[in-house]
């Protein structure tokens, strides 16, 4: 190959060669794991594990962060509309839970539970766009007595903790779409900008106080819940720079709680983790020590 391209090894020069040190290091670290842990991913595409691919992959990123073998049980959200016997006798084994996205109303409620379950439990718990929501919807009917919250995506809702977007701002200008009208390609798509909190936990976790992240969705928690909710500690510690869209939730009170309203596993890298795959595994590690 070289030689077809009329290049030099670098052998002449006395050149060792590329310096591969970095994927020794990668591979090391995947091959040979100092520990492990187990997360439960709850969600509703589970018979079908190419739908959360990425996700998988940031997880195991995540591990080998810390040096560990990530252990990953996909749990079918309705197995916990059926019978709530069933969630402690899935998750009670679990050193993390993770509600990940999805479209439409199937498991929704499963998803809830699994939020009650981290939540009381005090596991790590990790919720991705719609998991973040199905978080804000568990503190609303769980903890600030709003027992019809819901989500307008699955209809009419007396208290729509989640409802649909009729405009949002993007790098080109404002986007808008009729309440009613034809949902067709219109979704909050692509790199947006979040403000975090300067004390929060996110903000120590990135480093930083202003990200950009990856979205794909068309419901968004309802801002007008925000008081109530931080009321009962669900606080908002990542807003869309206008201030009108939440973009993260987190409870400071719990070891490691956080809600993102944007799809982090897109950015992950083997030798770059995110920093909320890190942050999650890491959580996970120390209550894998406590059980």
């Amino acid at each position: 190959m070289l030689r077809h391209f009329g290049m030099s090894s670098g052998g002449d020069s006395g050149s060792t060669g590329p310096d591969l040190s970095r994927w020794t290091d990668i591979v090391d670290r995947h091959q040979h794991p100092e520990g492990e842990v187990t997360i439960g991913v709850v969600g509703k595409y589970v018979g079908l594990q190419d739908a959360y691919k990425s996700l998988n992959e940031a997880l195991v990123h995540g591990g080998m962060a810390h040096r560990v073998k990530v252990n990953i049980r996909w749990i079918d959200a309705e197995i916990f509309e059926k019978d709530d016997a069933e969630i402690a006798a899935y998750l009670e084994p679990m050193h993390g839970i993770l509600v990940p996205g999805g479209f439409g109303e199937r498991g929704t409620e499963g998803k809830i539970a699994s939020v009650r379950f981290a939540r009381e439990r005090r596991v790590p718990f990790f919720g991705i766009c719609l998991g973040m929501q199905m978080a804000c919807i568990e503190g609303a009917r769980n903890l600030a007595g709003i027992a019809g919250a819901g989500s307008t995506e699955f209809g009419p809702s007396q208290e729509p903790v989640v409802g649909i977007i009729t405009e949002w701002m993007t790098p080109e200008g404002l986007e808008t779409r009729a309440a009613g009208g034809d949902l067709g390609g219109t979704m909050r798509l692509g790199a947006y900008e979040a403000q975090l909190s300067g004390n929060s936990h996110v903000a120590q976790i990135y480093e930083a106080t202003v990200i950009q992240e990856r979205h794909r969705h068309r419901y968004e928690v309802n801002v007008a819940y925000r008081e109530r909710l931080e009321n009962e500690g669900l606080v908002f510690s990542g807003m869309s720079p206008d201030g009108l869209l939440p973009e993260i939730v987190e409870r400071p009170d719990h070891p490691w709680f956080i809600g993102v309203q944007f799809h982090p596993e897109l950015k992950s890298r083997p030798f770059d983790p995110h920093p909320l795959f890190k942050g999650f595994i890491g959580a996970a590690v120390k209550q894998a020590r406590l059980v």
